[in-house]
């Protein structure tokens, strides 16, 4: 199912290509075979955090010259986001840049991290991270793995929400494979006709761990009740603000560093009142450039919809299928990302 193409020189993301079918008995079927063997029962024993106390306090000093760094000369006043609360300790943005595989295990055409048996996708997402680390020496690589948690869906399933939630069976194994490579983890929301605050604590007892952290798509949050995939959704600064305290509220209550918290965007109408977003020393915030397409229509995209509305860092997604649909199309290199003005501090792979 296709949306509408947008015109000029800004591009549709349809980051949910393929998500709508997601959880088809064959691609379950295959997904078992690949990932039964990762499956564990105890997702709160897969990783600890060191206690606050023992975690170093942020360099206010080395923050600044980072953020600065990733201004890439910006002369519009806008980057640097002026008056930001510096992070709490342990916190990962911008002292290093997270490369992460994207997807669901229940199917192949979501990303890179349900179409590869574990090992496969390591090996791939290993070699991309040994690409950024050579473009860009000074600023080391936490590789992760970027979960759709919760699928919107074309049938209205049991609740009429049009909404696929995941398993804990199912997140436990993609918490198994992240520890493989002492990864962090992404869940994301694609709430349909849910909406965030329903959706949330379903995902609270790994989100309470060090380790996971949060992204969530308005593309499918779909407030006016329409057919997820009919027309593109939206969130509003309040729906942002209120997953940053949820999220604050957990970093507090279980002495976390703190949380990256990724948005997808890639129209002006998916975020919109972004003055409004609250920022807080708990809670690190990704606008995230969604959109696939040629190289100038994904730059123009990055430019109108994520450097011109300055939230705090910022994400570009790179799609292997659908960024080369049409010829003589190719994948933006590492370098060419590091020119973009801001500098993207979150890089994912679909």
């Amino acid at each position: 199912m296709k949306l509408p193409q947008l015109t000029g020189s800004i591009l549709i993301g349809l980051s949910g290509l393929g998500l709508l079918s997601a959880c088809s008995s064959a691609d379950q079927q295959a997904t078992a075979t690949s990932t039964d063997s990762t499956k564990v029962t105890n997702a709160a024993a897969i990783s600890t955090a060191e206690p606050e106390a023992e975690r170093s306090p942020v360099d206010t000093a080395k923050y600044n010259e980072l953020i600065t760094k990733l201004a890439n000369g910006d002369t519009t006043g806008k980057w640097p986001v002026k008056n930001q609360p510096y992070p709490l300790a342990g916190a990962i943005l911008p002292f290093k840049r997270i490369v992460v595989y994207y997807g669901n295990l229940h199917s192949k055409k979501m990303g890179a991290l349900g179409e590869y048996a574990p090992k496969e996708m390591w090996s791939r997402l290993n070699a991309e991270v040994k690409r950024w680390e050579k473009a860009d020496p000074a600023t080391p690589v936490q590789a992760g793995v970027h979960y759709i948690a919760a699928v919107a869906s074309g049938t209205p399933g049991r609740d009429g929400k049009y909404i696929n939630r995941m398993g804990n069976n199912q997140i436990d194994s993609v918490m198994k494979i992240a520890k493989m490579h002492d990864a962090i983890v992404f869940l994301d929301l694609q709430v349909a006709l849910s909406n965030i605050k329903d959706e949330l604590p379903r995902i609270e007892k790994y989100l309470a761990l060090p380790n996971v952290h949060l992204g969530i798509d308005p593309e499918f949050s779909m407030k006016d009740g329409a057919r997820p995939g009919t027309r593109i959704g939206t969130y509003d600064a309040a729906d942002i603000n209120y997953c940053a305290a949820y999220l604050a509220d957990l970093v507090k209550k279980n002495d976390l560093p703190p949380k990256v918290f990724t948005i997808h965007r890639f129209t002006r109408k998916m975020v919109t009142n972004y003055k409004n977003i609250k920022l807080r020393p708990e809670v690190q915030i990704v606008m995230h450039m969604d959109g696939w397409g040629e190289p100038e229509l994904k730059k123009g995209t990055y430019r109108h919809f994520i450097e011109s509305e300055p939230v705090q860092f910022t994400g570009f997604k790179l799609f292997y299928k659908n960024d080369l649909k049409k010829a003589p199309n190719r994948l933006m290199t590492p370098e060419e990302l590091l020119k973009l003005r801001p500098a993207p501090i979150y890089i994912q792979y679909q």
